[in-house]
């Protein structure tokens, strides 16, 4: 595929922002300015793709909740990006009474009914402001993009459409209803900023199955549409996955409990897993400083900050798929060639008589000084390459503290030998009772690995071990509970899932500092090597992309949206691989739910009663180490 989902949705944007005209390119005029006015979906969507700077170069100078208390600003345009809900239509209906702004330009997530247009029509008559209304647009956009290749439905309201949302033993058939029809909105937008009509498949007798046959059934009545129809033109054009169409795998949260609880490795994976990391910020708070406060004075607050973690940090997009001590050593380099940098700069100035920073009689020297000059007109770019360093030295720090207080390292390597049926090194009762190595959650964590992976559950007298072992480390015990009466409802029960043979490979431990001078103290923490894995999803995209005949997926429905009659039958009518999939062909990853393994316990964690077999899945995503020949990140 020629361009990710990620600049595809950003396009996407900025048309919108331009007044759904498409920028000109290398345009030198000045922009016209505006105001844009969002919810908290519209901020969700925007934020991880267009910064401050970006917004600004295309002309909004304000950009404001629409919720919030905004004054008047009569002679601006006004871009609004809100879902059609009937709070917003209300509150969009009295900005037009209150004359707020000189013109609106209504962009809406997902498509506005009739009723809710002919009530902002009738809004607009009775202000008398029907010819200031410019523009009335379905943008097609209800879902957030993080990656080039992965996405989330929603974040706002997400316990909505959650794991245990669709898991209540309550649940009824409206409810569950709701939550289809939502998930399928999301992915029908997807496809249509994609331009491109999917080949759908999925497991049979899960909701899986359900969100596939109504988004089947949502793809075919808008082809059948050929005026309106929103895969025809220019759309399909910009959006064709070369010459074949794009593979649909929709998978269930059931098919793979352990991996999301699977202690991590790499980067991004250790990021989101023990720190506060959300729509790619991460927010970290500052250690206090040293000096004492004065007495009777209250004690000072820990600072916060917050980085944004992007496609333009060079140094995450190449890290963050990396095994930590990886990193570690990375950032050391970065410095020492910053530092470096930095010193010929100023070598260079005490050799042409220079102490200060005055560039105005750098400039004015002679063409001898041609090297200083070109060093000093790559300070910007040193300023720059200094706030990356910075900014990933103390979110290294960060997981660095977490890894050695908690010995995170030594539970992923005996996780790792768990979920490939290696032998353990030291008991798990052991691992369990050392109260020097882990959290109660982490302790949990391993044992429900343990429970879930084991080809037959512990007898009563072992479960009972644990139990007392995990209660005396402080464990909650509920997430137990749950997947207990998971996994005897389930075929996992007598079919565990595989998790391949292979384990991280330890290159030792690091003994001292890693290099003089260096931020990062790895004492004690292990250099372990990630091998690769062949994890469930693995097994079932591989399947069905090179359509390959196995007892996992043989029974997988197909729908194809372009044919006139649909059929139940798991046969594909295309027999040719899909190609945009392994080894430099095109994967993408979505989610209705992106949680860390904390979220999950706690979600596990509240369920009273045996959860509705029925209704039992989510398609949900967790950042997880690179183990995979075909994937980013494990995805589920």
């Amino acid at each position: 595929m020629a361009a990710g989902i990620r600049e595809k949705q950003t396009v996407a944007l900025k048309r919108m922002l331009n007044f759904n005209v498409l920028p000109v390119k290398n345009s030198t005029g000045e922009p016209v300015w505006k105001v844009l006015i969002y919810d908290r979906f519209g901020q969700d969507i925007i934020s991880p793709l267009l910064s401050v700077k970006e917004l600004r170069d295309m002309g909004i100078t304000l950009h404001l909740l629409l919720h919030s208390d905004r004054d008047a600003i009569p002679d601006v345009p006004a871009v609004y990006f809100v879902m059609p809900t009937e709070e917003n239509i209300d509150r969009m209906c009295q900005d037009l009474r209150n004359q707020l702004y000189e013109s609106y330009y209504l962009n809406f997530i997902s498509a506005i009914s009739r009723s809710k247009l002919e009530d902002i029509a009738n809004a607009a008559i009775g202000a008398n402001a029907v010819t200031q209304v410019a523009k009335v647009f379905d943008q097609y956009l209800n879902f957030i993009t993080l990656e080039d290749d992965m996405f989330v439905l929603c974040n706002q309201n997400k316990e909505l459409v959650s794991y245990r949302a669709i898991n209540r033993p309550d649940i009824t058939d409206t409810e569950m209803e709701t939550i289809m029809d939502t998930i399928v909105d999301s992915l029908f937008c997807f496809f249509v900023t994609l331009g491109a009509i999917p080949i759908i498949r999925c497991s049979r007798g899960t909701a899986a199955e359900m969100v596939a046959v109504k988004l089947d059934k949502k793809l075919r009545e808008n082809l059948r549409d050929a005026r309106n129809s929103l895969f025809t033109g220019d759309t399909l054009g910009a959006g064709q996955f070369s010459f074949q169409r794009p593979l649909l795998v929709l998978v269930d949260r059931n098919i793979d409990l352990a991996t999301p609880l699977h202690h991590t490795w790499t980067y991004q994976a250790l990021v989101h897993d023990v720190l506060d990391f959300h729509l790619n910020r991460v927010n970290l708070e500052e250690s206090p400083g040293m000096e004492s406060s004065p007495a009777g004075a209250r004690p000072k607050k820990k600072n916060k900050k917050s980085y944004d973690l992007t496609a333009s940090d060079k140094f995450w997009q190449k890290h963050k798929g990396s095994p930590f001590p990886e990193v570690a050593e990375s950032v050391q380099q970065e410095l020492e060639s910053y530092r470096a940098q930095e010193d010929e700069v100023k070598r260079l100035k005490s050799i042409m008589g220079i102490e200060g920073e005055d560039e105005g009689a750098i400039s004015m020297l002679s063409d001898n000084t041609a090297k200083l000059t070109s060093a000093v007109s790559s300070l910007p770019e040193l300023l720059e390459k200094k706030r990356l360093i910075d900014l990933h030295t103390n979110v290294a720090t960060a997981v660095l503290e977490h890894i050695k207080s908690r010995k995170l390292d030594v539970y992923f390597e005996y996780e790792e030998k768990i979920m490939s049926k290696s032998t353990l090194d030291k008991s798990l009762l052991d691992m369990i009772s050392d109260p020097d190595a882990g959290t109660p959650e982490d302790k949990m964590r391993l044992f429900l690995i343990y429970y879930i992976s084991s080809a037959q559950a512990p007898s009563e007298i072992d479960l009972e071990q644990y139990k007392k072992a995990l209660m005396d480390a402080g464990c909650n015990l509920a997430p137990l509970s749950y997947i207990k009466q998971w996994k005897a409802f389930t075929k996992m029960a007598s079919a565990p899932t595989s998790y391949g043979n292979t384990t991280p490979k330890p290159l030792g431990l690091f003994s001292r500092v890693m290099n003089t001078g260096s931020q990062f103290v790895m004492e004690g923490v292990k250099n372990l090597v990630l091998k690769q894995q062949n994890l469930p999803v693995t097994r079932i995209l591989d399947n069905l992309m090179e359509m390959k005949s196995n007892p996992e997926t043989d029974d997988y429905r197909y729908f194809d949206p372009k044919m006139l009659r649909g059929s139940d039958s798991s046969v594909p009518r295309n027999k040719n691989p899909f190609q945009e999939g392994k080894q430099g062909k095109h994967v993408l990853y979505g989610c209705s739910e992106l949680f860390n393994a904390t979220q999950f316990i706690k979600q596990v964690g509240t369920f009273d009663n045996l959860y509705n077999i029925n209704y039992f899945c989510n398609c949900v995503l967790t950042y997880l180490p690179l183990h995979l020949s075909m994937e980013k990140r494990n995805y589920l």
